[in-house]
C-alpha cells in the first residue's frame, strides 16, 4: 500500500481543531505550502521519556514505508506524516494546542525499557516487580504524570528502573524513587534489597510534559 492510498485508514494520532488551525497557519507561512504535511516523528531512545521532532515535509517525497493521513476540521485539512518506527509509540496520543501551552503532545503510551546488558527481566522475580509497578507503583505517581518502567534485575537484589513523566527531570524524582518505590518494592518482594534508578534527568526539559 502506498503512503497516500493509507489516508482511509484510522488516524494513529488525533489533532485537535485548534492543533490543526495552528499548523495550517504555520505550514501556509512556508514556500510551496500546498505541498506540504506535518512529519510528526518520536526521536528518543529506548528509556527516555518521548521527545518530539515536528517539520513540515514535501508529502510526494515520503517514503514508502511511512505513513501519511489527512486532518480535516472546520474546513481545514492537513496531512500528517507518520515514519514507520513512531506509528506503534503515538497510536492514541492527541496533538492539541492551548493559548498557554502551545503545541502539546498528549501520549498514553509509554517509552520502552532500554536494554542493559547481564540484567534479567524474564524470570518469576522480574514478573512480579512488574506486578507491583503496575498495580501499585505507576497508580501512585500518576497523581503527578509520573510513571516508572522495569528495566531488569542483577540478580544481587538490586532493581534498575527508569522514571519519565512527571518524575522524569523533577528535583524531586530521586527522593520520590528512594523513599516510595523503593520501600514498596522491598517490602513486598523478596528478593529485592534496593533500587537504582537508570534515568538521566539532566533531559527533562519540561518534566510536566505528556
Amino acid at each position: 500500500m502506498s503512503p497516500l492510498a493509507a489516508n482511509a485508514v484510522h488516524s494513529i494520532i488525533t489533532i485537535t481543531p485548534n492543533a490543526l488551525g495552528e499548523l495550517a497557519a504555520l505550514r501556509d507561512t512556508e514556500p510551496d505550502a500546498d505541498r506540504l504535511g506535518l512529519r510528526l516523528e518520536v526521536i528518543s531512545k529506548s528509556g527516555e521519556d518521548f521527545r518530539y521532532d515536528l517539520s513540515f515535509d514535501v508529502v510526494t517525497t515520503a517514503a514508502f514505508t511511512d505513513e501519511v493521513r489527512t486532518h480535516v476540521a472546520d474546513g481545514i485539512s492537513l496531512k500528517v506524516i507518520i515514519p514507520a518506527n513512531s506509528t506503534e509509540q503515538l497510536e492514541g496520543a492527541t496533538l492539541d494546542h492551548t493559548s498557554s501551552a502551545g503545541l502539546v503532545i498528549r501520549n498514553p503510551n509509554k517509552p520502552q525499557a532500554p536494554v542493559v546488558e547481564g540484567l534479567i527481566h524474564d524470570d518469576p522475580l522480574s514478573a512480579e516487580v512488574e506486578t507491583i509497578i503496575t498495580a501499585e507503583v505507576n497508580p501512585s505517581l500518576a497523581a503527578h504524570g509520573g510513571f516508572v518502567t522495569f528495566v531488569g534485575h542483577d540478580n544481587e537484589g538490586t532493581v534498575y528502573l527508569t522514571m519519565g513523566g512527571g518524575c522524569h527531570g523533577c528535583s524531586m524524582s530521586k527522593a520520590t524513587m528512594l523513599d516510595g518505590v523503593q520501600t514498596m518494592l522491598v517490602d513486598q518482594v523478596a528478593g529485592v534489597d534496593r533500587v537504582r534508578d537508570l534515568t538521566d534527568h539532566t533531559s527533562g526539559e519540561n518534566p510536566y510534559f505528556q
